[in-house]
């Protein structure tokens, strides 16, 4: 069986283009780091998002809190956490830092559909669930 992945951190450096004319990251920038973490995690557990076929996973929640700004080329962590594992939805955590300095907190719910139409949600898939689970 292999190995179950809980969490994730995906290194990253601020690019020029996220900033916005107060020189820090735009807040919408922070949904998409969550997300590159989210494929990071993925690749790691060995499964890809965009590899199921007729499933597709949208996301049906999301939110941050902001802690402190990023700036143009500031290097930060983004870890990425299993946080929920429900019949057909997945919830993540993800906690963003700076030299260990809390930069911004979030979660995201996914649910695996099967794409339409009608698209509908299914459980998730066994091969999904071996290589997954809730941080301890």
């Amino acid at each position: 069986m292999p190995v179950r992945l809980s969490r994730h951190t995906l290194r990253r450096r601020v690019n020029f283009y996220e900033v916005d004319q107060a020189a820090i990251v735009h807040f919408s920038c922070y949904y998409r780091y969550m997300e590159e973490a989210e494929h990071a995690f993925w690749r790691a557990a060995g499964l890809a998002l965009t590899d199921a076929g007729t499933l597709g996973f949208p996301r049906v929640s999301s939110a941050f809190e902001y802690h402190a700004p990023l700036r143009f080329d500031d290097e930060f962590d983004a870890e990425l956490q299993i946080a929920a594992i429900g019949r057909s939805s997945l919830r993540y955590t993800c906690r963003m830092t700076r030299d260990g300095t809390p930069i911004a907190t979030g979660t995201m719910t996914i649910v695996c559909v099967e794409i339409g139409p009608p698209m509908r949600a299914v459980p998730l898939p066994r091969a999904i669930l071996e290589r997954i689970e809730v941080v301890s």
